[in-house]
């Protein structure tokens, strides 16, 4: 009995058909990816504040390179690390599930006890931005200057308070190293995030706020004064307005943060989304946006923030040791 040779086009079908049986399953999920499935990109602070307003507008520029849409989840709560923190615990690895990872994901677990690490359980895909932090008061507040404010502090030790976007945060812990240095005690109130701080500060609730660009248009439109930046020169925006630096308080502060997924993602799928962020980064409308915001790039690819994120986690234990905020 004779059997027939398969033709050149089987023969084709049936290797494919043997490839793709073996090939592992991640492998062909980065082949398709990403289907007619949006991506979920999680904000871990309310909406309407100044990390809301420059992801929503970045993930918008990216969708069009991504080749599908990426919403936005608002997910506020734990100084920035509820958001992120639920995603690794519960998100699966496929690209689809992705949050913004602020700086105080690599200091709350000095802090307090976490279900999830900061570098083990994330998948590291793409730095992107840092904050331009600032010191504001209400207009009619009697602090004319920073340094008004903190001799009333010295007078009245405990009792002058600021809000900040949450205990563990950026701005708190730079008020918190700053009221070290100047050797006073502040009354610290947390805040979810940007929106509800600036909302209590205009209702007289706090005296005084310390957070990221957020209260931008009030200071411009004159509801607020801002009496200090924390970065390593003056701002282009608010020239007149010194640094924490510059007044002796040696205190500088940028807050890099990028975009994460759930660890054990496919190295083809992070790459997707990175070149997708990568080619919002050096859009026009995203480096004017940032202009606006006050914030400067901050571009680092995925193994290169993953390293940045082992450096800063290691050299914030020993700033968290020093502020007393250890976990004990």
């Amino acid at each position: 009995m004779t059997i027939k040779a398969p033709s050149p086009l089987r023969r084709g079908l049936l290797l494919l058909t043997a490839a793709a049986a073996l090939a592992p399953w991640g492998a062909l999920q980065a082949q398709s990816y990403p289907t007619a499935k949006p991506v979920t990109l999680i904000v871990p602070w309310p909406a309407g504040g100044s990390t809301d307003r420059h992801l929503r507008a970045l993930s918008e520029i990216a969708s069009k390179h991504l080749g599908q849409q990426i919403v936005i989840e608002n997910k506020p709560g734990g100084g920035g690390t509820l958001g992120p923190g639920t995603m690794a615990l519960t998100a699966k690895p496929d690209g689809y599930t992705i949050a913004q990872f602020p700086l105080g994901m690599l200091r709350i677990p000095h802090m307090q006890k976490t279900q999830w690490h900061p570098l083990n359980d994330f998948s590291f895909i793409i730095g992107v931005s840092g904050y331009t932090f600032g010191f504001t008061v209400r207009a009619d507040s009697p602090y004319k200057t920073f340094n008004e404010y903190i001799e009333a502090a010295r007078k009245q030790p405990g009792q002058i308070n600021y809000g900040s976007t949450g205990t563990g945060s950026s701005p708190h812990l730079l008020m918190e190293e700053l009221a070290g240095n100047a050797k006073i005690q502040l009354n610290h109130v947390p805040f979810k995030g940007n929106a509800d701080l600036q909302q209590a500060l205009l209702g007289g609730h706090v005296m005084a706020q310390s957070d990221a660009s957020g209260w931008d248009k009030f200071v411009d439109g004159g509801q607020m004064r801002l009496l200090v930046t924390f970065g390593e020169e003056r701002t282009k925006r608010w020239p007149q307005v010194p640094t924490a630096k510059e007044l002796g308080y040696g205190v500088v502060s940028t807050s890099p943060y990028g975009l994460v997924g759930p660890k054990g993602m496919d190295p083809a799928v992070v790459k997707a989304l990175h070149d997708a962020y990568k080619k919002a980064m050096d859009d026009p409308k995203h480096i004017e946006l940032l202009d606006q915001l006050n914030q400067a790039m901050w571009y680092r690819n995925g193994d290169d923030y993953r390293k940045w994120a082992v450096e800063t986690y290691a050299k914030d234990k020993a700033l968290i040791e020093r502020l007393g905020l250890a976990a004990k």
